[in-house]
């Protein structure tokens, strides 16, 4: 399969992207996601959907909505030492709010730091225990001095909604392949927003195309998002065909694709294909229950065949979840990488085929049908002749054409073109 080269153009349009959405305070509700589905709105249409407090999604509940204006710790001269303005990393997800005065000894409880990267801020959440904090770097907290100190979280925690979006590229069939980002964590880089990125471009290059799926695109917080989703689709889950989660995308480590549960799944085997053909450094996994939004994809009741790309998995790099997953962490050729790879296996997926072979009673003659001529200009021609061979023998209504691409070991493009040829000819049918 001939690699696409990613262009830095891409990258770098990605990488303002995530700029964009770097200093928004986002959690799994409230006007932060709101605010960055309306930036993505900018760069894909999205509809977007508000479910209420209180509403049953499986086995869960969707949560008060957290806001937050403000928040900082305070010396005595008035001098924010933590300040939420400066980094929304510095306040614990879904605190709930505070005014008061404190000695230091009484705050270190509610005080959370990293020892081991003395100068990093760590990202820590609450969502489903009332309680408030501030999140600061270790060396911070070792220059304050014993005495008092101003503590002020001004943040809301009421009924309200949880958000998502969807975004559709409709396609010939109404068969889907989804695609599923997260939108819940707050100033980090890597994770999520080289995921959001990637999601966007690739829904933008495939609304060029006319492709063989419907492409539906899930723009929701982490879990609950997820299962929020799932729980109002139950009755259309059917329609799903393949799937993947996007998420640490754009790091300068290796491409990791972490298999769906089934292990099996169309889209294992295309990811395995794509990544094995470009000759890309990567690594493909098991699934485990544990990570990002495919293990609710693949939970067992709906047993999904959704797969997840990363580069550097979660928890796989010590700036994860942390102030050192910054824009600096990212890069534009790493994201443009990235996107290469599902352009790439989406092309795959969408020419994936079985097919059977009209005239199956020996060779058929490929010479009188012109079919031998029409290789006449091509450079890999004998590659070609051979695919034809391959794809002929192989139509039997059982064998895709990604299995004859694994079989012969000819590049999935070149079986795929033959097919194209020989359907042409009236030789093979879908």
């Amino acid at each position: 399969m001939a690699r696409e080269q990613p262009t830095t153009t891409v990258g770098e349009e990605m990488h303002a992207l995530v700029e964009r959405l770097y200093p928004l305070c986002r959690s799994i509700t409230g006007d932060g996601v709101r605010a960055t589905l309306e930036i993505v709105g900018e760069y894909v249409p999205l509809r977007v959907h508000e479910v209420p407090t209180g509403t049953q999604v499986l086995d869960w509940t969707v949560p008060q909505e957290w806001n937050i204006r403000d928040a900082y710790i305070a010396d005595t001269t008035g001098h924010r030492v933590v300040d939420f303005a400066v980094s929304s990393l510095h306040v614990l997800g879904y605190s709930v709010p505070v005014s008061a005065t404190m000695h230091l000894s009484e705050l270190r409880r509610h005080l959370h730091t990293l020892p081991d990267h003395p100068s990093w801020v760590p990202y820590r959440t609450s969502y489903y225990k009332p309680e408030w904090g501030f999140c600061l770097a270790q060396d911070t907290l070792d220059a304050l001095p014993d005495g008092e100190y101003e503590v002020r979280i001004d943040s809301t925690l009421t009924d309200g909604h949880l958000t998502y979006a969807e975004h559709i590229v409709p396609g010939q069939v109404a068969d889907e392949v989804i695609v599923s980002c997260h939108v819940c964590h707050p100033s980090l880089a890597n994770d999520n927003l080289a995921g959001i990125a990637v999601a966007t471009f690739l829904a933008r290059a495939l609304a060029e195309e006319t492709p063989y799926y419907t492409y539906r695109f899930i723009y929701a917080p982490g879990t609950i998002g997820a299962i929020t989703w799932l729980a109002r689709n139950a009755e259309r889950i059917d329609r799903v065909k393949h799937g993947l989660v996007l998420a640490c995308a754009g790091d300068r480590g290796h491409l990791t694709y972490k298999r769906s549960r089934r292990g099996d799944a169309e889209i294992d085997r295309v990811l395995r294909h794509v990544l094995a053909a470009s000759e890309r450094p990567h690594r493909v996994t098991e699934f485990t229950p544990y990570g990002y939004d495919e293990r609710q994809f693949c939970s067992p009741g709906f047993d999904l065949g959704v797969g997840s790309l990363t580069r550097t998995p979660y928890a796989g790099y010590p700036e994860y979840h942390t102030s050192a997953d910054n824009l600096d962490f990212v890069s534009p050729e790493a994201m443009a990488d990235t996107l290469a790879v599902c352009r790439e296996a989406f092309a795959v997926l969408d020419r994936n085929r079985r097919c059977r072979n009209l005239s199956p009673y020996g060779e058929p003659q490929l010479g009188r049908r012109g079919l031998y001529d029409s290789l006449g200009g091509r450079s890999d021609a004998k590659q070609a002749q051979m695919a034809m061979l391959w794809v002929l023998n192989l139509s039997d209504g059982e064998h895709s054409l990604l299995d004859v691409a694994e079989r012969s070991g000819l590049p999935f493009d070149t079986v795929a073109d033959a097919a194209g040829a020989l359907r042409g000819a009236g030789l093979i049918k879908a």
